[in-house]
């Protein structure tokens, strides 16, 4: 395939809810969506999941529209591609931006399974027709403002809920999860807020029967994470510090985890979600996918990602309705009675994407 034209889109698009983390509190996203374009009218889209500032990693939304359209995009565009799975290999010399390149990557693999006419998820060798949803609740305003959206989302059938902690809200929340829901599953996501002097705190949670606790250390940090999986029972799972299939490796190597959560823009897009897939479960290391608060659109790359073979864990992929008034997609997503989402048959990531809804929210727009 050769891509002929590239349209670069910020979108606003405000949250039902407020989410809040140890970063900070987040009401409404600043998102960059790709529709990719090849000679033949076929089109893809793609979301960068960079949030609005640089605190998750070095990458943010402004960062990315700038490596997009000044660097990657001409790198892509006019190039004879022979698969999706060789977008990664096109942008290699440039390091890092791994956000920025998964915008462009996953667009184009949206493309190139329409051209098929399969479903992405197929295409990339999903197993799974369903995938089992998890829900992330950011830090609220009282832990009773927690019980009520733990119970909404309970009700509303989903298997897993992580709740975001942090240096004042730790130990107490989460005793009083467990005494007022009992033996749900539940884990808790620092965000890299703590450090290895909290250890004892940690030993101390032991006694709540976490899922895992997520990325408790340091963002860029292996090491000390294995010290700290040593003197505790609750599985260590790593998110930030993952950004490739040889990252997964050593920690798996280190013993730093046993969980990983997978990110598409975190790795750089498809074809590196599958090799850490891949890493993992050949050394028995469950993975599940989190979420970074997208849209309709990185939401259904999710889906697809979720359904390989070692996805065995309830991920953050939700329904739309619960971050969204109005999603960018159609239908948008949905989750069962049985807190599951159905991997769609539809070509491409199976939802059709509303242009006109894209056009209401666009606060910048460039074509390439």
């Amino acid at each position: 395939m050769k891509i002929s034209k590239i349209e670069l889109v910020v979108i606003k698009m405000p949250l039902v809810h407020f989410f809040e983390t140890s970063f900070g509190r987040t009401y409404e996203r600043r998102i960059i969506l790709a529709r990719v374009e090849a000679a033949d009218g076929a089109e893809g889209w793609g979301e960068c999941t960079a949030g609005e500032t640089p605190s998750y990693c070095e990458e943010w939304t402004e960062s990315c529209w700038a490596v997009l359209k000044e660097i990657l995009s001409p790198m892509i565009l006019n190039k004879e591609i022979e698969s999706a799975a060789q977008v990664w290999d096109l942008m290699k010399k440039i390091r890092g931006n791994r956000m920025a390149k998964s915008t462009l990557e996953t667009a184009i693999w949206d493309l190139e399974t329409k051209q098929l006419n399969v479903p992405l998820w197929r295409h990339l060798g999903g197993v799974n027709a369903q995938i089992d949803c998890g829900v992330s609740i950011g830090i609220q305003d009282s832990v009773e403002q927690l019980f009520e959206e733990i119970q909404t989302e309970l009700d509303a059938g989903y298997k897993r809920i992580k709740i975001k902690i942090a240096p004042h809200w730790d130990y107490e929340v989460l005793q009083r999860v467990r005494e007022r829901f009992g033996d749900i599953l539940l884990m808790g996501d620092a965000n890299s807020a703590y450090s290895l002097n909290d250890v004892d705190l940690f030993k101390r949670m032991d006694e709540f029967g976490l899922m895992m606790f997520e990325q408790p250390l340091a963002h860029d940090d292996v090491f000390d994470h294995a010290k700290l999986q040593r003197e505790i029972r609750t599985p260590v799972c790593l998110d930030e510090s993952i950004h490739s299939a040889e990252d997964a490796r050593k920690a798996i190597e280190t013993g730093a985890c046993k969980i990983i959560n997978v990110k598409l823009g975190r790795v750089g897009g498809h074809a590196e979600a599958k090799r850490v897939e891949q890493t993992a479960r050949e050394n028995s290391i469950p993975v599940w996918c989190g979420g970074m608060l997208e849209s309709g659109i990185g939401r259904a790359h999710n889906i697809a990602m979720s359904t390989l073979k070692g996805f065995t864990l309830p991920g953050d992929v939700s329904a739309s309705k619960r971050y969204w008034h109005e999603d960018i997609i159609e239908p948008p997503v949905e989750v069962t009675e049985r807190g599951t989402i159905i991997a769609p048959e539809k070509a491409g990531i199976g939802f059709d994407v509303r242009r006109e809804r894209i056009d209401k929210l666009t606060v910048r727009k460039i074509e390439i």
